[in-house]
């Protein structure tokens, strides 16, 4: 069956098509998957998110699976051994970026808070569905400038406005799925 999908989604790679078909704008409440879509997002920052997509694996293995007390104790020669691997996006400042995530993720713990309640109170725990017209979206929002502003107080890095609001609908906090597409009721 041909199902109609978001404009954006590249169906000639099964990567992308399981990435919008089964990720993009469904709601995500775990952990592990919320602070590493956070890292990716910020490692996508100036570069594709289809380069992203075909590096993920790679990522959850050279980055402990995303374990956030592994990731903020790496030192010099594990930064040194990540800069040098092809299967990642070679980029100091992202690597870097991860570390630090890792370090105020682990402070956000510490105070009892969660990346899913952090984020999902944003909303009060329920998905911004979007009606923008098809294939019409903002590059940023009011909601990812405030908690762009937010996260980057708490420590974080790459977590610009247009970095978070990608992240918002690939976390399914925002549903911006084309109203012709297939997912846009389905999630």
């Amino acid at each position: 069956m041909n199902q109609t999908r978001c404009s954006w989604a590249n169906m000639a790679n099964p990567r992308y098509i399981a990435y919008h078909d089964h990720e993009w704008g469904v709601p995500c409440h775990d952990e592990t998957t919320l602070f590493e879509m956070l890292n990716l997002e910020g490692a996508q920052a100036g570069l594709s998110w289809e380069t992203i997509l075909n590096k993920r694996d790679n990522y959850r293995v050279v980055f402990d699976g995303w374990d956030a007390e592994k990731i903020a104790r790496y030192d010099d020669a594990k930064v040194a051994e990540l800069l040098a691997n092809p299967g990642i996006v070679r980029n100091r400042l992202k690597v870097a970026a991860a570390i630090t995530n890792a370090k105020a993720y682990l402070a956000m713990r510490e105070q009892g808070h969660t990346l899913d309640a952090y984020l999902w109170g944003w909303v009060d725990g329920k998905p911004i569905v979007s009606s923008w017209p098809d294939g019409v979206r903002p590059a940023k929002t009011e909601l990812s400038d405030r908690i762009s502003k937010d996260l980057a107080k708490c420590g974080f890095k790459f977590v610009g406005s247009t970095i978070i609001y990608a992240y918002l609908q690939g976390i399914g906090v925002v549903n911006d799925h084309d109203k012709a597409c297939f997912c846009y009721a389905g999630h």
